[in-house]
């Protein structure tokens, strides 16, 4: 049987975008995982009925497209191999890795593609910035986003872009984690019971995302509407303020920029 992805590196964003695509219509069957760890194949297999998965990659036979799901220091060895069994396509989610370096590891004749994805696409509410290599063509592109797009969002950028993405939506998560620690931590401070304060803690980043996705409202204005004068809210803010937030995530933002920058 033709295997029409094959995702190499089965960890947690690997096993993402096999969720994904499964929800998605995508059959076990027309999937090939290639992943070193035999503990994590025995973690997968009985999860995806049907889906091949293999140590290693073939010397020939492998799906004309793939994904390399690998750590950054592994992605010129697996672009290497994926094209030399057979792959004319690849979509690399390493951070901090150039198209160019993947091409030059690929050799000529592969097209490469480049993604930045964060980890809420182990939910299906990722977001992801895609672009395309020197030999990928606008129908690359459509195919990368129907890969990407099974786990959430997809935007398309330039290249010289996607360490900025890597700053602020691959990053990301991590800072509204810190945030979602912080706020927990505060509520126990005023004296709430733990679970209390994790449990309002969620639903309020989760509800105010909500609000902000489905209502399309900005921001500021989402703000305005919940900040009294003098009020309660007001005095939150004039505190979060005066201890530098914004600068500090401005600050976040642009340290993760500039460390992908030097990774890549």
């Amino acid at each position: 049987m033709t295997k029409s992805l094959a995702i190499i590196g089965g960890g947690r964003m690997g096993e993402a975008l096999l969720r994904g695509l499964a929800a998605h219509g995508w059959r076990p069957e027309d999937l090939t995982v290639v992943e070193v760890s035999e503990v994590r194949r025995a973690e997968l297999a009985p999860a995806f009925p049907g889906l091949e998965l293999r140590a290693e990659l073939p010397a020939s036979g492998l799906a004309p497209d793939a994904v390399l799901a690998v750590k950054p220091p592994d992605v010129a060895g697996a672009a290497a191999a994926a094209a030399a069994a057979g792959a004319g396509r690849l979509l690399s989610i390493a951070a901090g890795v150039p198209t160019p370096a993947i091409e030059a590891a690929a050799g000529s004749g592969v097209r490469v593609l480049r993604a930045m994805p964060n980890t809420p696409a182990q939910v299906g509410t990722g977001a992801s910035a895609v672009c395309a290599g020197s030999s990928a063509a606008p129908g690359d592109l459509d195919w990368a986003e129907t890969v990407l797009g099974s786990v959430g969002l997809v935007v398309r950028v330039e290249e010289g872009l996607i360490d900025a993405v890597t700053g602020l939506s691959g990053s990301g998560p991590a800072y509204v984690f810190l945030l979602a620690e912080a706020l927990m931590e505060a509520g126990r401070s005023v004296g709430l019971p733990d679970a209390i304060a994790r449990d309002l803690t969620v639903q309020t980043l989760l509800g105010a995302a909500r609000l902000l996705s489905e209502t399309g409202t900005a921001p500021e204005e989402l703000r305005a509407m919940v900040t009294s004068p003098n009020g309660t809210t007001a005095a939150g803010i004039a505190a979060l303020e005066d201890g530098g937030f914004r600068p500090a995530v401005a600050a976040a933002v642009r340290a993760a920029t500039e460390r992908s920058r030097q990774l890549g």
